[in-house]
């Protein structure tokens, strides 16, 4: 899988690109990340990649060129890869480990515009394929939803977790992710006067009642 973020700030990109499993999937081979900057296609002097907005209004509007160019840029470059285009926006669909599973089963590379500023030309959104949101809130750019979608998805790719995990993952992913409680020592923790302890079908070796208890605990999302 291959993904490339565009973004004015891709040094805000690089140290958690560069750590993690997603540091390790890359150096495997799993999936590729590139980020690239729209500054590239700027046509003046200062590099601008941003315009005040017809009809007036607070804010700058990030132009329609510099990223339609970089867009083609990339898909110059990956032609023969299936691409799914999409762009960070609080507007945009809610995006989920369901969607996540979407992506990683019907593309093999991802473009990731991230906005800035007061938002982007609307015309962008006749270039892409979805608006996508990590929830109903607003950030100062795209970035860091970009990220996101980058790790949730790399995580399906087989061998980005490692072979146990994969299968572990592979399971909580029918029909969703299964999250139970899990424990590690001591078995009792005092804090702020009360006491905690591991459950006792936990440390009782009955493997049986152990994946009874968890199916019993289990909270499923999508």
């Amino acid at each position: 899988m291959r993904f490339d973020i565009i973004t004015i700030f891709p040094e805000i990109l690089d140290s958690y690109l560069d750590e993690t499993i997603l540091a390790r999937a890359k150096s495997l081979g799993l999936i590729e990340i590139y980020t690239h900057t729209p500054r590239e296609f700027a046509t003046d002097a200062h590099k601008s990649v941003d315009d005040k907005p017809y009809s007036g209004g607070a804010g700058m509007v990030m132009m329609f060129y510099p990223i339609a160019k970089t867009i083609e840029k990339i898909q110059i470059e990956t032609s023969s890869l299936k691409t799914k285009i999409l762009l960070m926006s609080p507007t945009g669909i809610q995006f989920s480990q369901k969607k996540a599973k979407v992506y990683a089963k019907e593309c093999n590379h991802i473009i990731l515009i991230c906005g800035r500023y007061e938002g982007l030309d609307a015309r962008l959104e006749k270039i892409v394929d979805e608006k996508v949101s990590i929830g109903p809130y607003v950030l100062a750019g795209g970035e860091l939803p970009a990220l996101v979608i980058t790790e949730a998805v790399s995580r399906l790719i087989p061998g980005v977790l490692g072979k146990e995990a994969s299968l572990a993952e592979e399971s909580h992913n029918q029909p969703g992710y299964l999250e139970y409680p899990q424990y590690t020592r001591p078995e009792v923790v005092n804090w702020k006067g009360k006491e905690y302890k591991v459950p006792d079908v936990l440390l009782s070796g009955n493997h049986a009642e152990i994946e009874k208890w968890r199916k019993e605990n289990a909270v499923q999302g999508e």
